[in-house]
């Protein structure tokens, strides 16, 4: 084993030993970095709410090591909860199921159900399989803030509040798991991630969609989705329509607010970046690569916060593979200043 291994499996080994002791370690996953805690003691759950700022009536999501532990903490785990553990687990999905009622009260906010997911990611599994008990795990950030993809978003938002991060590199899919609701008798998407809608589709059939993700109005019932998300400091708006006229108008949008004296940023693509005049001017990744906006949403956001830019003008995309779980964390960085033109 080289010097590099080893050290990193002396950090798992510490890590787990930390959250044994009921202490806070922020962890990488595939899609963001997580913010750990045993998920069957009370009082250490307890400390992620408060580190977070976090609503306790926001239930959180436990991480397993292997496939076969979601039956110790399931009751019920239907046939199209095991068709998607097989295809895709590990990975960026997470089955919201009945549970047994042997977790901390405060992961499941008093809820009949829980989500739990496997995420595809060494060092997670590494450190969760060391630990042997499932860890509740949201994002690694202060609540409403952009997620963070990398240890240094987590140390930006959470240094002084958590007891440690174990340090596993940028995230590789930069936005959070897909949760699908699988104790009705038709599965239910309640938030969209990294396996889209379409390829759920293409597994299950017939999946329905929570109205609170197409609805601002709506409250979802996804953990992690109930409050404000996602937002940069800066106000943020949208903007819908023909990709020409969307440039046109976001361009005007932003000479008239530097006109009152606003640091302006635009959010664009890499087919774009050359055709605005802004304060600060950030391409996330590439229309023509999904996976490439997904990766970089959340540093640009925050990338915009560190510019102090106090208005945003982001170009959209059309709500479809990847794309629509992209549109829907914008949405609520948004909360819902869409423009269509």
């Amino acid at each position: 084993m080289d010097e590099f291994h080893l050290r990193q499996s002396e950090a798992v080994q510490k890590a787990a030993s930390m959250l044994k002791e009921g202490k806070l370690v922020a962890f990488p996953t595939e899609t963001v970095y997580g913010l750990g805690a045993i998920a069957t003691s009370d009082e250490s759950v307890a400390r992620i709410f408060a580190a977070k700022g976090r609503p306790s009536d926001n239930p959180l999501i436990i991480h397993i090591g292997n496939k076969d532990q979601l039956f110790e903490w399931a009751a019920k785990v239907p046939e199209a909860a095991r068709i998607l553990m097989e295809k895709y687990m590990p990975g960026p999905i997470t089955l919201v199921l009945p549970h047994r009622h042997n977790l901390a009260v405060n992961v499941t906010a008093g809820l009949p159900t829980v989500g739990i997911r496997m995420p595809d990611h060494p060092v997670a599994l590494a450190l969760l399989n060391e630990v042997g008990t499932p860890v509740a795990a949201p994002s690694a950030n202060r609540s409403g803030k952009p997620s963070p993809t990398t240890a240094e978003h987590v140390w930006q938002d959470l240094a002084g509040r958590i007891d440690g991060i174990l340090d596993g590199g940028p995230a590789g899919i930069g936005v959070e798991s897909t949760v699908v609701d699988l104790s009705a008798e038709v599965p239910v998407l309640l938030r969209p991630g990294g396996i889209t809608l379409e390829e759920l589709r293409e597994t299950l059939g017939e999946v329905n969609v929570d109205p609170g993700i197409r609805d601002q109005k709506q409250v979802p019932r996804s953990p992690g989705m109930k409050y404000r998300h996602y937002a940069p400091k800066g106000e943020m708006w949208l903007v819908k329509g023909d990709p020409q006229k969307m440039v046109l108008y976001i361009q005007k949008r932003v000479e008239e607010a530097k006109e009152r004296g606003k640091r302006v940023g635009v959010l664009t693509t890499e087919e774009n970046k050359e055709k605005y005049q802004a304060d600060c001017v950030v391409a996330a990744g590439s229309r023509q690569d999904p996976t490439s906006v997904a990766r970089h949403l959340y540093d640009a956001l925050r990338h915009f916060d560190e510019q102090k830019v106090e208005m945003i003008f982001a170009e959209s995309f059309q709500e479809q593979g990847l794309f629509y779980s992209v549109m829907n964390r914008m949405k609520k960085a948004a909360s819902g200043k869409i423009v269509e033109v």
